[in-house]
């Protein structure tokens, strides 16, 4: 006997992925762990990202919304306003002084693509230190992809070196 499967039943990879350990909504974020779970929907009064369904994220939001919104700040925004990240970036080499506009718009760049779906990553401060640079981000996922993202499109070698709190510490050179 065959059998058809409708549009409305499940197939066996969706049945599957449901039941793997790794797809538990209830896994406790770290900021959560950190300052307890926010009511939802809540919204960012400095950047207007929105907490719903346990993740902060921008995009569009609708008049209901708004009406029922609690206002609040990010955890993002207060690393950005206290200056403090897990990803640190330093950019050495002559290479940096001679071309640091460049290099100043391709931070820019990644750091905007990456905001777009994940609005917690956001670089705090670009600072000169001599002939280098640093750049504090708010995740160590964002300064590893910067620095990979500056070794594609500028050459040199980056280097990378995570620490048991959490933090990356990055270093690229050309």
């Amino acid at each position: 006997m065959i059998t058809r499967r409708t549009s409305g039943t499940k197939g066996k990879g969706l049945i599957r992925s449901a039941n793997r350990a790794s797809t538990s909504s209830k896994k406790v974020q770290p900021v959560e762990a950190r300052i307890g779970r926010l009511a939802e929907p809540s919204a960012c009064e400095r950047c207007g990202s929105v907490f719903s369904k346990r993740v902060w994220r921008r995009g569009r939001v609708t008049a209901a919304v708004l009406e029922t919104v609690r206002w609040t700040t990010c955890p993002a925004c207060e690393q950005a306003r206290a200056n403090v990240g897990f990803g640190r970036l330093l950019l050495r080499g002559s290479y940096v002084g001679d071309h640091e506009d460049a290099i100043r718009r391709r931070i820019a760049n990644v750091a905007a693509r990456g905001a777009r779906t994940q609005p917690e990553r956001r670089i705090s401060s670009i600072d000169r230190d001599g002939d280098a640079l640093e750049v504090i981000t708010t995740s160590q996922k964002l300064a590893h992809r910067i620095a990979r993202e500056l070794e594609k499109a500028f050459g040199g070698r980056a280097t990378y070196a995570w620490s048991d709190d959490g933090t990356l510490f990055a270093t690229w050179r050309r």
